[in-house]
This record gives C-alpha cells, sequence and structure tokens, in this order.
C-alpha cells in the first residue's frame, strides 16, 4: 500500500499561490491566494495524518496475518496431538480388555480400527473383515476343536487374520497351523495371512517372518 504523493500536491499548490499572488491586483486577489495557501498547508496536514493511520493499519494487518498463520500451525498440531491420543486411547482400551480376561469381538475389532491405515495399505477395509467359526468333527483336526478365524474375501483373493492384544510365539505358531485347516475347509488357498497385535513379542515377529506371515503391530516386546 502506498502512501500519497504530498510533495507532488505541495508542489502544484505552491505553483498556483505563486502565480496568483504574481498576477493579484487587489487585495481582494491577494487575499484569495493567502488563503488558498492556508487551504493547501490545512490539506497537506490532513494528508499527513490518513497517511501515518493507513501505515499503522498496514502494519497491524500484517501482524493479524502472521498471527492467522501461526494459528493454523497451532491447531494442525493440535488434531495430530488428538489423533495421536485417541489411538493411545483405544490401545489403552484393548490392553485392559485382554488383562480382565474380556477379550472378545469388540476388542478384536478395535484393534482392527487402531491400524485401518495399515490395512488398507494391503487391500483390506477393516468394515468388511468376517469372523469365520468352525467346529471340527474330527475331518480335519480334532472332533469338537474350535476353528476360529478372521477373514476379508474381496475380488477373488481370501485374506485370514489373527487379532492379539499381545502376540506370542505360541500364538504365531497356532495361527500358521490353524490357516492350513481352513484352507482346507474354505476349499482355497490364502492370498495372505496377516497377524494384527498391539504388541508383539520380538521371537513371535522373527518366527512370522520365517513362515511368511504379514505383522502389523504396534511395539515389539524384546
Amino acid at each position: 500500500m502506498s502512501s500519497i504523493d504530498i510533495r507532488q500536491l505541495e508542489e502544484i499548490v505552491e505553483r498556483a499561490v505563486k502565480r496568483a499572488l504574481a498576477e493579484a491586483r487587489s487585495e481582494e486577489m491577494k487575499a484569495v491566494a493567502e488563503a488558498l495557501k492556508a487551504l493547501a498547508e490545512y490539506v497537506k496536514t490532513g494528508f499527513q495524518v490518513v497517511n501515518k493511520r493507513l501505515d499503522a493499519h498496514e502494519k497491524a494487518l500484517e501482524s493479524l496475518t502472521k498471527e492467522v498463520a501461526e494459528l493454523k500451525v497451532t491447531v494442525a498440531e493440535i488434531k495430530a496431538s488428538v489423533t495421536e491420543l485417541k489411538a493411545s486411547v483405544a490401545e489403552l482400551k484393548v490392553a485392559v480388555g485382554s488383562l480382565g480376561r474380556r477379550w472378545g469381538r469388540d476388542l478384536e475389532l478395535t484393534v482392527l480400527e487402531i491400524y485401518k491405515h495399515a490395512l488398507e495399505e494391503r487391500g483390506i477395509e477393516p468394515g468388511r473383515v468376517e469372523k469365520f467359526v468352525y467346529i471340527d468333527d474330527g475331518r480335519y483336526y480334532r472332533p469338537g476343536a474350535r476353528i476360529e478365524v478372521d477373514v476379508y474375501i474381496h475380488d477373488g483373493k481370501t485374506y485370514l487374520l489373527e487379532v492379539k492384544s499381545r502376540a506370542e510365539l505360541e500364538d504365531v505358531e497356532w495361527f500358521y497351523e490353524k490357516a492350513q485347516i481352513v484352507e482346507k475347509i474354505l476349499g482355497r488357498k490364502a492370498d495372505k495371512l496377516i497377524i494384527v497385535a498391539v504388541n508383539i513379542d520380538r521371537e513371535a515377529l522373527e518366527r512370522a517372518e520365517k513362515l511368511g506371515i504379514d505383522a502389523i503391530y504396534g511395539a515389539v516386546i524384546e
């Protein structure tokens, strides 16, 4: 924003006053010229005040713009913190639920939701993961054995998932064995085996890698 050019206006008025005084032939004309000069001084003072106010408003606007930009950054940081806090609360809910021996489908769904992004990257919609339960009559495993696993079928592909609050070595071993049984029951080969856990033991993670099981987890317990 540029200031009003007072110097240029002053030069114009000064030339006009000098011309009027030079050509004045009466006291009335001289009085008019003096009045014109006084008016020019008054206008000049007014312009100076206006310019100062414009400069002050411009500085205030720049300061406000900077504060708004900083506020946007702060809001974005708060949103990120809230997202992280929600994930932490969800993980805490899962941990408390498992410690209280109340592990069930609701907590499994919570874990799937926590790692929703990682699952979607693998082509899995957490909301469409279904629980598969089969009571064996001895045909595939042992009579009366309950075979339970999460299944996601989409576009002709089959994914078998095991959801745990904490995945230990025996969980990985049993999931691998159980997946082979489920494949026989379904009559189709699973395209991918995935274990999803809030925490996973180091030896369980290493075993999963050797067995070709994809692990999604929050933390590794040494």
